[in-house]
Parts: C-alpha cells; sequence; structure tokens
C-alpha cells in the first residue's frame, strides 16, 4: 500500500471524514463534523453506487453545503442553552452576595472583599470595615449598597432585654 491508487476510493472517503471528525474535537466551533459527514456518506455512496472520481467530488460538496446549512438554520431557529449562562460574568454572578469595604468610598468608588477576591466598586459613600450588598456589576466594577443587616436593626425589645 504505496501508493494511494492502490486505495479504493471509499475508504479514502470515509478515512477523511474520520480524520474530519476527530478534528472536530480539537478545533473549536462546529463545522468540521458536517464536511466529515459528508465524506463518510460520499464513501457509502462510493461503495453502493461505483462512481467516479467527479461524480464523487460533486457529491462530497453537495452534501457539504446542505449540511452546513441545515445545520446552521436548525441552530438558529432552536439555539443550545447554556445550563449557566452566566458562566463568564463574575461580577453578574455575585449579584445578591455580601462584601467588606476594604477601601472607603469617596466620591462613589472604594474597593471591596468578596470571598478571596478584592474587587472596584461603586456605590455610595461608605467606611472601611462596613458590609455591603452587590446589586450589579458594570464589567469589572461591582456596583453596591449598604447592607441592611437584621442584628444591626433589632431593637432590645426584639432580643429579649426588656425589663
Amino acid at each position: 500500500m504505496d501508493d494511494w491508487g492502490s486505495l479504493d476510493p471509499h475508504w479514502i472517503w470515509i478515512g477523511f471524514g474520520l480524520v474530519l471528525a476527530a478534528l472536530e474535537m480539537v478545533v473549536p466551533g462546529v463545522y468540521l463534523i458536517w464536511l466529515a459527514v459528508a465524506a463518510i456518506i460520499t464513501g457509502l455512496l462510493t461503495i453502493g453506487l461505483d462512481l467516479g472520481l467527479p461524480s464523487q467530488v460533486v457529491i462530497f460538496v453537495s452534501l457539504s453545503l446542505i449540511a452546513a446549512f441545515s445545520a446552521r438554520r436548525f441552530l438558529r431557529d432552536k439555539p443550545i442553552e447554556s445550563p449557566d449562562p452566566m458562566m463568564n460574568q463574575r461580577g453578574t454572578r455575585l449579584v445578591g452576595e455580601t462584601a467588606v469595604v476594604t477601601q472607603a468610598f469617596e466620591g462613589g468608588s472604594g474597593r471591596v472583599k468578596h470571598g478571596d477576591s478584592e474587587w472596584l466598586a461603586r456605590g455610595p459613600d461608605l467606611d472601611a470595615g462596613q458590609r455591603v450588598r452587590i446589586t450589579g456589576s458594570d464589567g469589572a466594577i461591582l456596583v453596591v449598597e449598604a447592607a441592611n443587616l437584621l442584628g444591626n436593626a433589632s431593637s432590645d425589645e426584639d432580643r429579649g432585654d426588656v425589663a
């Protein structure tokens, strides 16, 4: 098997399709799989119909176009929804969480610490050490407001310290 001429054309098409399918796993995007499907189907048709090279190329190109445009239309009409739509929006994922002011807010900006990360933040003027609630994000800057903690707002009567 030193020569490509000794290989049957259908094995070349099927092999080409399998190589494209393997490349689909390595290369980002979803386009090589449609070419792989077209190549494998061309190989199978070549086995059954004993086609010449020009017919094989026309069938491959036609099937590639049909598969690619059909998949594009299908994915446009029924897009794949992510189970975690905010995966790459770290600031948005923090909405509703609390943080601690590490650098006092002056003129509407300062720094807060959430977990082990420190973030730039915008919000009302606050002193260092105050707890804040994250209400949104603007890129890498968190939008915060003073946290209304129930422990600080309760009166002596609520705690049972009434004589």
